[in-house]
């Protein structure tokens, strides 16, 4: 999302590109345009722990700064090609403009490795989380058909599992269709026709059972 262009800034001084401020928006920022654009990074990244949440944020924040530097950039060759007076011209020129836009690919480079460095830390977080909650979806699957085989009700939360028994059981029918996709596979796409007979048999012995990769 492109941030609003910042108010030109005063001749001979610094910008005020807020870009190692605390607070991401500036005086001269929507921020309501912030808070929207806080909720993409939200909704694309569904932070589900404290800590998934910091780092979403952060790199909501460093995206928010990135995406102003190009109208800092835009108003600073601005000022200084074209400037309003010639005392603005003896104040600020296009040399001490092409200073500032050395400083702003400074801050750029900057705010690029730490948006890489906290996206990064996100994907390995969300990674190993999601394959704990597979390995315990399997598990819980595997135990649910077990008890469903014996005639017996189940509760995951027995076994200090954290899913309903709705997701459980949905999972574990995805799992058994996913077996039986994959032996169709093997029998029509890689088995010899001399070994589909037997395979259809063993199918049919095997019906409803939890797949494992």
């Amino acid at each position: 999302m492109t941030n609003p262009i910042p108010t030109p800034f005063p001749c001979r001084q610094p910008p005020t590109h807020g870009l190692t401020s605390q607070s991401p928006v500036l005086a001269t920022e929507d921020p309501a345009a912030y808070q929207l654009h806080c909720r993409q990074f939200l909704d694309e990244y569904k932070p589900a722990t404290p800590t998934e949440t910091q780092l979403t944020q952060e790199l909501a924040d460093t995206a928010w700064r990135l995406n102003r530097i190009p109208s800092l950039e835009a108003a600073l060759l601005d000022r200084g090609a074209n400037p309003p007076s010639e005392q603005a011209r003896i104040e600020f020129d296009i040399v001490d403009a092409h200073r500032a836009l050395a400083t702003l690919g400074m801050h750029y480079q900057r705010l690029s490795r730490q948006f890489q460095k906290a996206l990064v830390q996100l994907r390995e977080i969300q990674s190993d989380r999601g394959e704990r909650e597979r390995r315990d979806l399997k598990d819980a699957a595997a135990i649910l058909e077990h008890h469903k085989h014996k005639g017996i009700p189940y509760d995951p939360a027995e076994d200090g599992f954290v899913f309903s028994k709705d997701r459980v059981e949905a999972f574990a029918q995805r799992l058994i269709r996913l077996n039986e996709s994959r032996h169709i596979e093997d029998v029509r796409f890689h088995m010899p026709p001399y070994a589909r007979t037997a395979s259809t048999s063993f199918r049919a012995a095997t019906a409803g059972s939890v797949y494992r990769p």
